[in-house]
């Protein structure tokens, strides 16, 4: 057990570990529910962190370094604002009225996923798309859209080759750092074809399209000339993970198209309506 003490203590107030609330009567503890982002204290272990998951016999937390620690559902088990609460699974949502994707679209309730179409989307690497799945992964399995990734930009006409694009079988890519005069830039003109769409957005690495708010801070950190990008942010930020590590602390913090930047929501928006338009015969 902790008591709070020094700094702990005045923020949450006197001995909250004080009387025999641990055996509370019935009704006495009351039931919170654990939405994301709500910041609890561990009553047993004085762990403090922010709810970023729950199922239906624990509650995960993420304190202010990313350190997650997972939690029993017990009853009187944690703290807010000093009082000792039980934590619950959140209410489902209603089943009337319209739900909305993580991308803004209409939800499609029971939607099972589409046959996979031919065309494609494809992003660089594995963090694009997990970040295009994390928002727009319900209308894509809708649509019945698969997204791959190059590994690299570097390889994209050797994929479009080996793709053979065609009327039916579209091919969209989303490009890092895509501005005049770039690599990327002169890659894309290599693959021009009315089949093939190359979209990028202006950013060094997709971490960048990501909010600073949603992660806590001002703006992202200038990284010098020669110095790799992720290895720079990290250090200018003072996060000792490694940037996969980093990665999965900012994704775990991103709930919705809100805590991107318009530059990529309109790209990748683009490149769907692009791969799912229908097919025209022209005269």
């Amino acid at each position: 057990m902790r008591t709070p003490s020094g700094n702990s203590g005045r923020r949450y107030g006197g001995d909250v570990l004080a009387g025999d609330w641990r055996r509370p009567r019935k009704g006495a503890v009351p039931e919170v529910a654990a939405e994301d982002g709500l910041v609890v204290e561990s009553a047993d272990e004085g762990f403090c962190g922010a709810v970023v998951g729950v199922d239906k016999t624990g509650v995960t937390l993420e304190d202010r370094h990313g350190r997650r620690r997972v939690f029993d559902l017990v009853p009187a088990g944690f703290l807010v604002d000093g009082r000792p609460v039980t934590l619950v699974r959140p209410a489902a949502p209603a089943a009337s009225g319209r739900l909305r994707s993580a991308s803004g679209s209409v939800a499609v309730r029971g939607a099972r996923s589409r046959v996979a179409r031919e065309s494609r989307i494809y992003v660089e690497g594995v963090h694009d798309a997990e970040l295009v799945e994390r928002i727009w992964g319900h209308d894509l399995r809708v649509e019945g859209v698969v997204v791959e990734f190059l590994e690299g930009v570097d390889h994209l006409p050797e994929v479009v080759r080996a793709f053979d694009p065609g009327p039916e079988r579209r091919l969209g890519v989303l490009v890092d750092h895509l501005v005049p005069g770039s690599k990327e830039s002169r890659i894309a003109e290599r693959v021009a074809s009315p089949h093939v769409l190359v979209v990028g957005h202006p950013f060094v690495d997709v971490w960048q399209a990501v909010k600073p708010s949603v992660l806590g801070f001002g703006a992202w950190p200038e990284v010098p000339r020669g110095v790799p990008w992720k290895e720079g942010v990290l250090a200018a930020l003072g996060w000792s993970e490694e940037p996969g590590e980093a990665w999965r602390r900012i994704l775990g913090r991103i709930r919705t198209f809100a805590d991107l930047e318009p530059e990529l929501l309109g790209r990748v928006e683009e490149l769907i309506d692009f791969v799912t338009a229908p097919h025209t015969v022209r005269d």
